[in-house]
């Protein structure tokens, strides 16, 4: 029988008051009971874009990073009895429309972790994608992979939807501190391969917008090594 458990849209944010209004405009109606949006301690009008829209707010008040954000939104999500996270970006590089997609394995009951891939067939990026981003998002699949044991085309994709119920596992520690930056959705995503959880890989979009009109908040070497220490201290054991 279709799961037809409650979904939460949760969408990190950090000073994206013009992008985030952007991407809330082309969420569909329905295909969330809830959108929340953390502002992790924007200066700008995010929180403010984001009611005009009709999200909920859920404002950490300082910068903390976009785990310790996720981490967060997750647990309003379980605190208030809903069954199913999707997680999107707030600076409008994911296509709303594609949510259903993303659910569609979950719904039928053949995933509990579903993760959008721009290189499987049907999918794709548009836009001034960066050289080591199309770079990056090869070479990290590769070794998540190795470490991981299944073949994947995406790993640090942030367009995603898993079972809440993955969190009452306390195999699976979110709470430590060093993921509160990019290593916690790469945890998330170790985590529930590694435990058997059933794992999913949809066609989804990734926009790039021209360079003028900003560029990612991620630091290249910072950022990536955020997204790799899962992988290597996961992989080793050094880490749980």
């Amino acid at each position: 029988m279709p799961d037809r458990g409650r979904v939460c849209l949760l969408i990190p944010a950090y000073n994206e008051e013009a992008k985030l209004g952007a991407a809330l405009d082309r969420v569909p109606p329905g295909v969330a009971d809830r959108v929340l949006v953390i502002d992790d301690g924007s200066t700008d009008g995010t929180a403010v874009a984001a009611r005009k829209r009709g999200a909920d707010v859920l404002s950490l008040g300082s910068v903390r990073g976009v785990g310790a954000a996720l981490r967060e939104g997750l647990r309003a999500a379980r605190r208030d009895g809903f069954d199913i996270a999707v997680i999107m970006a707030g600076n409008n590089k994911d296509e709303p429309k594609e949510i259903p997609v993303l659910l569609a394995p979950i719904r039928s009951g053949e995933a509990d972790f579903v993760i959008g891939s721009r290189y499987l067939k049907g999918g794709g990026f548009g836009g001034d994608m960066p050289f080591y981003r199309k770079l990056a998002t090869r070479v990290h699949p590769l070794l998540m992979s190795l470490a991981a044991g299944r073949r994947l085309t995406e790993s640090t994709n942030g367009f995603r939807a898993f079972r809440l119920s993955l969190l009452d596992d306390e195999r699976i520690r979110l709470d430590q501190p060093w993921l509160d930056g990019y290593g916690l959705e790469v945890y998330l995503l170790f985590k529930a391969i590694k435990l058997g959880y059933r794992h999913a890989e949809v066609p989804c979009t990734k926009i790039y917008p021209p360079k003028r009109l900003g560029t990612t908040k991620m630091k290249p070497i910072i950022g990536w090594w955020d997204m790799l220490k899962p992988v290597w201290l996961l992989g080793s054991g050094l880490r749980t």
